[in-house]
């Protein structure tokens, strides 16, 4: 249709399909933002909603106790294991210096050694029973810190128990939650897709289609992009579902729409010539004769063809005469290209 139109009104369509752009990206901009928001109006539930409070404060002051406890245990056990070091390294040196000793009486065989022998002996005695104090303490540190960490996962693993119980309770909120939220988004988009499909159908030609094209946009936008990324999966199906409903809509639509058209073709071309005339508007008529078809029943016809005054599918006129010059010229040109005259002055034939 743009071949039909005046240079300057071209420019201003042009024009107002950018204000009709601009105009759908501010409400898709402002849409966005509040179908991200929507969540909002929902508390936000976490694993603690669920859980068995008192029980859980309950088991959580024991397992700090316990670790606690644990650390002490540790540390204790610590200091034990570098008593028991000091002492297994004093008594084997005293052994080494001992067994030495011991060699060089051998050696010399003096017997005014023999108390000395004695005091080394009941001193090396001395340092074994420390090493062995030392071992025991060792493990009962190691009997104290293995009871504190059996303790302590005692206490967690019946922490994780009621944790577990409140994740599956969380699970169930979130899914609830997950389809409200959905339903705030849907109860938000659907009216606006059926806001446009309205406006589409009645006002999409009215003086205001800009911003009517704008709105479409921006509804077709927040329905199909917006919405989709929120849309339940289970699994696939209801995508599958809501894409095969979409497509049903629109398909019955599109059918409808044309068994509409086809009828009112019919009907135009069943009326006289002069009648059809009427019917059409002249820029639509040449916006089909600049798309060589025929402007009564859109089919193709050979425009450049002398020979052609009126279409052979539904009998329009198509090329008439100028009735000051009797110039061959359109049909449906409101002056001949010719002489300049006003189209119906004079006699047409």
């Amino acid at each position: 249709m743009s071949k039909a139109l005046r240079w300057s009104e071209k420019w201003f369509r042009f024009g107002l399909w950018i204000v009709a752009f601009v105009f759908a990206s501010f409400l898709i901009g402002l849409g966005g933002t509040i179908v991200q928001n929507l969540p909002k109006v929902e508390h936000r539930v976490t694993l603690e909603d669920f859980i068995d409070k008192p029980a859980a404060q309950t088991l959580r002051a024991e397992v700090k106790a316990m670790q606690e406890k644990r650390q002490a245990a540790q540390d204790a056990h610590d200091q034990a294991q570098l008593k028991l070091n000091g002492a297994r390294a004093n008594s084997a040196a005293a052994r080494d210096t001992f067994n030495n000793w011991l060699a060089t009486r051998h050696a010399t065989k003096q017997p005014d050694q023999d108390a000395e022998l004695i005091a080394r002996t009941q001193a090396l005695d001395e340092l074994k029973i420390l090493e062995r104090k030392a071992l025991a303490d060792v493990e009962r540190q190691q009997q104290g810190l293995l009871d504190a960490r059996q303790a302590e996962e005692r206490a967690q693993r019946d922490m994780r128990e009621l944790e577990r119980d409140a994740s599956g309770k969380l699970a169930v909120a979130y899914r609830d939650q997950e389809l409200r939220v959905f339903a705030y988004r849907l109860a938000l988009t659907l009216p606006l897709l059926g806001i446009a499909g309205w406006l589409f159908a009645k006002k999409r030609q009215s003086t205001w289609w800009p911003f009517v094209w704008g709105f479409i946009y921006f509804a077709l936008f927040a329905f199909f992009v917006e919405l989709v990324p929120y849309l339940p999966s289970y699994g696939g199906y209801v995508r599958y579902v809501v894409g095969i409903v979409i497509t049903v809509l629109v398909g019955r639509y599109a059918i409808v729409a044309l068994n509409r058209y086809l009828e009112k073709q019919k009907l135009a071309e069943a009326m006289p010539d002069v009648e059809r005339r009427k019917e059409l508007s002249y820029d639509t008529a040449l916006a089909r004769l600049a798309k060589k078809v025929c402007p009564g029943c859109e089919r193709p016809v050979d425009l450049t063809n002398t020979a052609i005054d009126y279409c052979p599918h539904c009998g329009i006129c198509l090329f008439d005469h100028c009735g000051a010059c009797k110039e061959r010229k359109s049909a449906f040109a409101r002056f001949c290209h010719a002489c300049g005259a006003a189209a119906g002055q004079g006699n047409q034939g």
